[in-house]
């Protein structure tokens, strides 16, 4: 199996997992924004230990195309891509879980360095994601790296007791070229 390469951005640098990123995600503590985000249910969080921590990053190195996203020698996120070869597409997820770099334009920084992967490494044709509606900095992000909203799955998520809403978006090899 291929494991995704480093790529160095201007700012971020994605790669493997190392040793020093269980100590960098056990120092950032859990932040409701992020679960909401994430469409987690208040009454599913467990604190976080060592053993969770260690799990989140053996899931990182065990998925061909997924990345730590590094900011100032900090690990503070990951991004992934699920590669369906059979259609020449892929599943985008990316979650930056340390609250101290949000609205620096970290995301799409990421996003556009893995959405030029996908289409010039991978050759791929299609990137989609889904995103709660609720997540407006990341839908504002996804449109700044070309993402297209192409439909919404209404009221498809309980969270915390109230049906929520997702939207899909996607990017086509063309539209990536033309941007």
């Amino acid at each position: 199996m291929n494991t995704a390469p480093t790529i160095h951005g201007e700012n971020v640098l994605l790669r493997q997992p190392i040793e020093s990123d269980l100590r960098d995600y056990m120092n950032v503590e859990e932040d409701n924004e992020l679960k909401k985000m994430y469409g987690i249910e208040a009454v599913d969080i467990t604190p976080k230990t060592f053993e969770r921590a260690k799990r989140f990053i053996e899931a990182i190195a065990n998925n061909q195309w997924e990345w730590c996203v590094v900011y100032q020698n900090r690990f503070v996120g990951q991004a992934r891509l699920t590669v369906n070869q059979t259609d020449n597409r892929a599943r985008y997820a990316v979650g930056l879980f340390d609250p101290s770099v949000w609205n620096k334009g970290l995301g799409t920084e990421v996003t556009n360095l893995v959405l030029e992967f996908a289409f010039k490494t991978l050759n791929l044709h299609r990137v989609d994601l889904r995103v709660l509606e609720y997540n407006v900095r990341a839908i504002r992000c996804y449109e700044k790296c070309g993402f297209i909203k192409e439909g919404i799955e209404r009221e498809g998520a309980l969270i915390n007791g109230k049906y929520e809403t997702d939207l899909f978006m996607s990017i086509l090899d063309r539209e990536y070229e033309e941007k």
